[in-house]
């Protein structure tokens, strides 16, 4: 199977947590789908979601790291109430692997019409290269940094109700919410639609259009 394998590096990464707004800012160790999708709408230009592409992706990183962060409380008027600061955790040298089905995407991440982000805007982050590979169906093999949709049989990992992509209205609502499995340490897994990188070694989960 042919599919198009994007690598993007970083210095660091939010990836928001979604129980959690204020006082502590923990991250997420992989991003949500919804982040990736709004990293492909930011190189198109365009709002991308899930009917134009499967996605799957590995999120490696070297280190989480916390932060003390200041942050302003404004009014509906724009003034400013009052200051807080607050615990925020970061991830440190994240890197991205983004494995896109649809391969027109290839001119877009090459000539991107916006900044890449991995989370907040001073998560400013690199696209190192673009590449089309061939990726081969297997039985059991080894995840670790991404997400497996829930329910997946053998799986015992934490369970978040993450966003698969978000629309363009002001505020911008989901298009779904699903439940996910968030593989952080290696995991090995024994199924259908499994997929390996044979450069890497790693697991490859390609997640359908489930909006």
């Amino acid at each position: 199977m042919k599919i198009l394998r994007v690598y993007i590096k970083a210095w660091t990464a939010s990836y928001r947590f979604p129980p959690f707004v204020t006082e502590v800012q923990p991250t997420l160790p992989v991003p949500p789908l919804s982040t990736i999708y709004g990293i492909i709408s930011a190189v198109a230009g365009r709002l991308i979601g899930p009917k134009e592409t499967s996605v799957g992706f590995v999120a490696p990183y070297k280190a989480k790291a916390k932060d003390l962060e200041k942050i302003y409380e404004i009014s509906e008027g724009g003034k400013v109430e009052q200051t807080n600061v607050v615990n925020r955790e970061f991830i440190y040298e994240p890197e991205l692997y983004l494995y896109l089905a649809n391969l027109s995407f290839e001119s877009d991440f090459l000539n991107p019409r916006y900044p890449t982000l991995l989370g907040r805007s001073y998560d400013l982050a690199f696209i190192k290269e673009v590449k089309t590979i061939e990726i081969h169906p297997i039985d059991k093999v080894k995840f670790q940094y991404t997400l497996l949709p829930f329910p997946f049989e053998g799986i015992a990992e934490p369970i978040f109700a993450l966003p698969v992509a978000f629309d363009d209205a002001t505020p911008r609502r989901p298009l779904a919410v699903k439940g996910f499995y968030i593989i952080e340490k290696p995991v090995d897994v024994e199924g259908k639609n499994l997929f390996v990188d044979p450069q890497k070694g790693w697991g490859i989960f390609i997640h359908e259009c489930i909006c």
